[in-house]
């Protein structure tokens, strides 16, 4: 028995038209779409959404689980760089995320991982060279080489740099780039090494640069870096450049919402819905050459019902013809993952993490700090140079100038914790520690105390990775025993245990609208002014180490 046509409006983005249809599904695909004679039922079609980059370990959640919560807010498809398992367990890591998204009816659109590890500057538990990518990229489930982090070296000609691009173009993959701040000449040299898309752009002069270029800007909003509200007036300037994305988003944020959200916020900016659809599908599917559909005649049948053209609430959601979720609830079954990890057995004591004053500064009152500012919402970070008192010798953590300690601990070989101070994180007392921390994934952890610190750090590293929030004496743990990154337990289960670590953070003082996710960021070195690594503290400006503390 034929399948009964649906008959709602229809939002066709290739046409740019919203007009009365029947549509017919046979066999997975559209196999007619004809204007509808007389009333039609409520709720507008239009076509899956796609998340146009994002790193779903961020989610803390394996591919599967991501897709089933995806699917849930019309999401059919992102464009997955599996870049932070990559730098943990290597090409392994890649075939992990490509076999546990195996037989979802989720598109997870995976890419060659291009900067494993992302600098010479830290400890990764893998390297993907040229070698190694090339071999990725042969397959077929592999659709691109992901963000290309080492600007200095796409610039500079770096022959490993070029290899992998180069491998990319061999077959007929796009490569994505990654250019935070980067403007004028540099980005001309950087783009021409055939780089395609941006999604660091933080500003809206900086992205209508890059557009002039002709590069893809990615809009993103996700839980720790938020572009939109300074980025979206180029959905208006530039529409067919434009895409959405959330790069990282954490459990919490993805439980209640994804691209449909930016859609809709886009539509409340006075931006056309068609335009913020088209940068929500058509535009990634035809960039990145999706196997997903766009409601059109032979297309593969992947389309959301939503209830308006204006908050683009999800009713149902369709893949390949099938419903996938209804009512905000998916029909995927869910699965128990594999737990492959690389993490090593450790313990520190408070004396373990004392940040020292130079042996030159002996006899001063005071020494100076360069300490890193991190700023909510954002992944880069700036300066400050401060004076701090030691005492007998130790530079302790200051609560009351919001001057905290931030460690990171290698998590793969036996290695002396690197220290820095850090404000903005606010806290009054207690600690937090993560094993989630981009790109190498080491241990980091930011403290009142060097004895919550401590604890923080030690109870992340028995669990074989994840979350804590320690507070003298209590300590509070999310596992995350997938390569330190992502939890084998549901998403509501993950999403409920992290906004409880996020609220005691909080509680702690914390004034951070994500601070673990903020934490993950101040050991990524590729993000400007100041991060640190498990070798020390990093000028991301001059791409060099600098002392946390001198006279």
């Amino acid at each position: 028995m034929a399948p009964k046509p649906l008959r709602h409006l229809l939002a066709d983005v290739v046409a740019g038209t919203v007009f009365p249809a029947e549509v017919t599904v046979r066999d997975g695909r559209i196999a007619s779409v004809a204007p509808a004679a007389g009333p039609v039922d409520p709720g507008i079609l239009v076509p899956g959404f796609v998340d146009a980059h994002v790193h779903v370990e961020s989610s803390m959640l394996p591919p599967w689980e991501f897709a089933r919560v995806a699917l849930r807010h019309g999401t059919v498809a992102s464009v997955s760089d599996p870049h932070e398992i990559a730098n943990v367990l290597g090409e392994a890591g890649v075939r992990f995320m490509l076999d546990d998204a195996a037989g979802s009816p989720f598109t997870c659109w995976f890419g060659c991982p291009s900067c494993v590890p992302a600098t010479g500057f830290e400890t990764a538990g893998a390297t993907l060279d040229a070698d190694a990518c090339a071999r990725l990229l042969d397959d077929p489930r592999i659709g691109y080489l992901s963000e290309m982090m080492n600007w200095p070296g796409a610039i500079g000609g770096d022959p490993q740099v070029l290899a992998k691009i180069a491998a990319a173009k061999a077959r007929g993959k796009p490569v994505d780039g990654h250019a935070p701040a980067l403007m004028g000449e540099q980005a001309k040299a950087y783009f021409a090494r055939g780089i395609e898309t941006d999604h660091e752009c933080f500003t809206i002069e900086e992205a209508r640069g890059k557009a002039a270029l002709g590069v893809k800007v990615l809009i993103r909003e996700g839980s720790a870096a938020r572009n939109f509200d300074a980025l979206w007036p180029l959905l208006a300037e530039r529409p067919e450049l434009c895409m959405f994305c959330t790069d990282d988003a954490h459990p919490d944020d993805l439980l209640l919402g994804h691209i449909d959200r930016l859609v809709a916020r886009a539509v409340g900016k006075g931006i056309d819905p068609m335009v913020a659809l088209r940068a929500a599908t058509l535009n990634p599917v035809r960039h990145y050459r999706l196997p997903c559909g766009l409601l059109q005649p032979g297309d593969r049948a992947d389309m959301v019902l939503v209830e308006d053209l204006r908050s683009f609430r999800p009713l149902r959601t369709w893949v390949a013809g099938e419903l996938a979720a209804e009512s905000g609830r998916d029909r995927v079954a869910p699965r128990r993952p594999a737990t492959p990890n690389a993490c090593r057995a450790a313990r520190f004591t408070a004396a373990d993490l004392a940040v020292r004053a130079p042996a030159a500064c002996a006899g001063q009152d005071t020494v100076g700090v360069h300490a890193i500012v991190a700023h909510d919402g954002q992944l880069v970070t700036a300066r400050v140079d401060v004076r701090m008192a030691p005492a007998g010798g130790t530079v302790e953590p200051d609560p009351s100038q919001d001057l905290l300690q931030l460690t990171v601990v290698n998590r793969y070989a036996d290695a002396p914790p690197a220290h820095a101070f850090i404000r903005g994180f606010g806290l009054r007392r207690g600690a937090i520690a993560s094993s989630v921390a981009h790109d190498c994934h080491n241990v980091v952890a930011v403290g009142a105390s060097r004895e919550d610190l401590a604890a923080a750090v030690n109870a992340v590293f028995a669990a074989r990775g994840g979350l804590a929030v320690a507070d003298g004496g209590t300590v509070d743990v999310l596992p995350l025993p997938i390569a330190g990154l992502m939890s084998d337990l549901p998403a509501e289960e993950v999403g409920a245990a992290y906004a409880r670590l996020t609220r005691t953070a909080k509680e702690l003082g914390s004034p951070l609208r994500a601070p673990f996710m903020t934490t993950s960021f101040m050991a990524l070195l590729v993000i400007p002014a100041l991060k640190l690594s498990d070798r020390g503290l990093f000028d991301g400006l001059r791409f060099e180490f600098t002392p946390a503390v001198t006279c």
